[in-house]
């Protein structure tokens, strides 16, 4: 059974910091395209950003200079570190495995709010 695991979300002011993790069980963790997407209430999920098996990754606009994607193949862990957080960076945040099929996690709330 697959199972992935979010933690690390929830409130932090306008400037500040979070490391989201997302540990995975169930799959060959090291082949699989691990990402993060996000979803604020009304809109759409959207890509946040990815790491493919070889260590390529891809940001959205939204992201880029700000988050960084990491993989620990030996924890079977994803790693998103956020800085320089925005408001509009609230959002329940998602951990995503891909290969043949998607697995999600259950999300993790981020509030950035003063």
């Amino acid at each position: 059974q697959v199972q992935l695991v979010e933690s690390g979300g929830g409130l932090v002011q306008p400037g500040g910091s979070l490391r989201l993790s997302c540990a995975a069980s169930g799959i060959i963790f090291s082949i699989y395209a691990m990402g993060w997407y996000r979803q604020a209430p009304g809109k759409q999920r959207d890509l946040v950003a990815a790491m493919a098996s070889n260590g390529s990754t891809n940001y959205a606009d939204s992201a880029k200079g700000r988050f960084t994607i990491t993989r620990d193949n030996a924890k079977n862990t994803v790693y998103l570190q956020m800085n320089s957080l925005k408001p509009e960076d609230t959002a329940v945040y998602y951990c995503d495995a891909r290969r043949k099929q998607d697995y999600w996690g259950q999300g993790t709330q981020v509030t950035v709010s003063s």
